[in-house]
């Protein structure tokens, strides 16, 4: 990712730098997922949200306090959502406010699919000081279950079909609707909205290969930029979507 992590508050715990360096290397993933949750027509994640360092100046320092956001959205640079934790600190947000927050202020993420979690790697981090018994209070009260902290998915079935990492089998498996979507909506091809984005520019975002390559069969330009001036190809570069980077 060409964009540096935001400052850290000083004296942040070395696992928990290291487990926002990850999140931010991972947050692909999870907007992958919700980009696919967001079109089905039964809901299959429990939940979805979005941890971000948010800073104000007080009294001439800078104070960062990370929250949650739910409600999430992506468009390559900037994350969308609405705040669910009250700050301690901080008084330019509040609980309920809609942010909207650069890439490079992720310390987290999470998604869980039949309560089972994917991400979360600040709390896996904090789960790992935690003795069994507090691990179990703590893993009740998300009303999830967190697994093994030294092994995180970022994936559904990771393990047992790593060819997920690549693409979302949901990408796959709806090339043909997808085929008949644009025959009958040719427009949609090459349609730009408010913000200058394509369909070919938000299945890049997404990672979507087999979308991008219809889109790209059924005329879909890929030099068209958004109004921040990108194309496809550098959201595809940007967020490291190896797979997408010869085809765009």
């Amino acid at each position: 990712m060409e964009n540096t992590p935001i400052f850290f508050a000083d004296g942040e715990n070395p696992k928990m730098i290291e487990a926002f360096k990850k999140a931010q290397e991972t947050f692909k993933y999870f907007w992958r997922e919700l980009s696919w949750e967001y079109r089905r027509i039964i809901p299959g994640l429990d939940v979805a949200c979005v941890k971000l360092a948010f800073t104000q100046e007080i009294d001439g320092e800078t104070v960062v306090e990370h929250m949650w956001i739910n409600d999430v959205n992506f468009d390559g640079e900037t994350i969308y959502g609405v705040l669910v934790n009250q700050p301690s600190e901080l008084t330019n947000v509040n609980n309920g406010d809609e942010v909207q927050i650069p890439i490079n202020q992720i310390s987290d993420w999470l998604f869980a699919i039949g309560g089972k979690t994917y991400g979360a790697f600040t709390i896996q981090a904090m789960r790992s000081e935690m003795s069994d018994d507090e691990r179990e209070d703590h893993d009740e009260a998300w009303g999830l279950d967190f697994g093994d902290f030294n092994d995180i998915l970022v994936v559904n079935e990771q393990k047992e079909k790593p060819e997920n990492l690549i693409e979302h089998p949901m990408s796959k498996n709806m090339k043909d609707s997808l085929i008949d979507f644009v025959k009958n909506n040719p427009e949609e091809v090459t349609a730009q909205d408010e913000l200058g984005y394509t369909f070919l520019h938000r299945e890049a975002v997404a990672g979507n290969l087999t979308s991008v390559e219809i889109l790209l069969e059924s005329g879909a330009d890929k030099n068209v930029k958004t109004a921040s001036g990108k194309t496809a190809l550098d959201f595809a570069k940007q967020l490291n979507w190896e797979h997408l980077i010869p085809v765009l």
